[in-house]
């Protein structure tokens, strides 16, 4: 009884007629986000965030943990899957003049920001040889910030070059990020709903609507199939 009440909700939901396949990454990018926090708590419980513990532990979670490999495994190709559907998300943006609702658009530039800062974190990591090269060139860059920016990076690192607490402050930065990305996609969503998407003029568009059950129900979840049969399958 509460499905057909849940369905019935669904299908009284008017949706644009001209809301196309390429409005599905959004659902795809939420989707994502919550199979990176999931995953990335239980990597969390067995990492340690230290420079001659990382790597080891890394391993240890590939070796050793019941199904670590697969947490390990689905968090990796996840970020790339991530970055995938957000790419294709800003793309359909772009072409179809989303940009011109700008309140919608600042807040998804935003965060973009953040998640590229989130998967550069989660990067360095495993603290390799390439973690530490990553971690050097890349905070540097906050020097070039006018007045404050060697303050920046001083305090980034922790001391006067690349050691442990740098290490220890790129884990707690990638742990807390993702809860600020999701808080900023509540926002994102909330914005986009006050004109609708694919609607940069803000006119009124009452007169073509559809239900959204069943049919972009079934559309976002042909969508969400192919997507998790690609992770795994890779």
């Amino acid at each position: 009884m509460p499905n057909q009440h849940t369905l019935l909700l669904f299908n009284l939901l008017p949706v644009g007629s001209n809301i196309s396949t390429w409005w599905n990454f959004g659902s795809m990018l939420l989707t994502c986000s919550a199979l990176q926090i999931m995953t990335g708590f239980f990597l969390a419980i067995h990492y340690t965030a230290n420079i001659n513990l990382a790597f080891s532990s890394i391993i240890h979670i590939t070796r050793d943990v019941p199904y670590g490999w697969i947490m390990q495994n689905t968090h990796a190709i996840g970020a790339s899957m991530f970055f995938i559907c957000i790419y294709i998300h800003i793309a359909r943006g772009l072409y179809y003049g989303s940009y011109l609702n700008k309140n919608v658009w600042l807040s998804g530039v935003t965060l973009l920001a953040i998640l590229m800062a989130t998967a550069f974190f989660g990067y360095v990591l495993p603290w390799g040889q390439m973690s530490f090269w990553a971690a050097t060139v890349i905070t540097n860059l906050l020097t070039a910030v006018p007045y404050i920016g060697t303050t920046l990076t001083t305090w980034l690192w922790g001391g006067f070059s690349i050691n442990d607490p740098t290490l220890t402050r790129f884990f707690a930065l990638h742990f807390i990020l993702p809860f600020i990305i999701v808080s900023l996609s509540s926002i994102h969503i909330m914005l986009l709903h006050t004109e609708g998407s694919s609607n940069p003029l803000g006119t009124n568009s009452d007169i073509d609507k559809i239900p959204f059950h069943p049919y972009h129900s079934y559309k976002d979840t042909l969508m969400l199939t192919l997507m998790l049969t690609t992770m795994f399958i890779i």
